[in-house]
């Protein structure tokens, strides 16, 4: 009887242990796939923009600075060493900042904006830039899933023994976090 007890007892750790290591891979895993669906949108954005730019340059007044740092971020992004998930997020961003400083100068433009290639890249971009903001949400989320599940008992115990490491998370730049300033003084006169 001792004999059975004992069998059901290792046959019962057995089992807790292959199902949380199971699980510690599955959360592997959804971070893994999660990171992907971002690079698949960096890499539809950095594909959009020649085309953007080649449709702008038939406008032959346009800031050439502002095309020229496009296109460098651009190159910047294509060259960021693959495993480096913060080094390409710093480029990604400084690419959607660069990006939007483009769309405001485009403002400018009135034909430019009247044209439907133009509009409709823009429009392609935009659609980009929010699927990569959730593809950045769900990468986070699925970090947290990781982190929380490495840290949690009994599977600690067997992420310590396999050696699984906890996530970053993707960081907002801390100059996205500040404030606008905002000169109310400008808009005196425009409540008559």
């Amino acid at each position: 009887m001792t004999w059975l007890i004992v069998i059901v007892i290792v046959a019962l750790i057995a089992i807790i242990y292959v199902v949380q290591y199971n699980g510690l891979i599955k959360m592997r895993t959804y971070v893994e796939e999660s990171w992907s669906q971002i690079d698949v949108q960096l890499k539809r954005r950095n594909d959009l923009i020649p085309n953007l730019i080649s449709t702008v340059k038939g406008y032959a007044n346009f800031e050439q600075e502002t095309l020229a740092k496009v296109t460098s971020l651009r190159n910047q992004m294509a060259n960021v060493p693959a495993g480096d998930r913060q080094k390409t997020m710093a480029v990604s961003n400084e690419l959607s900042g660069a990006m939007s400083s483009f769309f405001a100068v485009a403002e400018n433009y009135p034909t430019l904006k009247a044209d439907a290639q133009f509009t409709k890249l823009m429009e392609e971009l935009a659609n980009t830039e929010n699927k990569i903001a959730y593809s950045r949400q769900l990468y986070n989320t699925s970090v947290a899933n990781l982190n929380l599940k490495i840290q949690s008992f009994p599977s600690n115990i067997v992420a310590g023994i396999h050696h699984f490491k906890q996530g970053d998370y993707l960081q907002v730049p801390e100059e996205e976090k500040e404030n606008p300033t905002v000169n109310f003084d400008e808009f005196k006169g425009f409540d008559k």
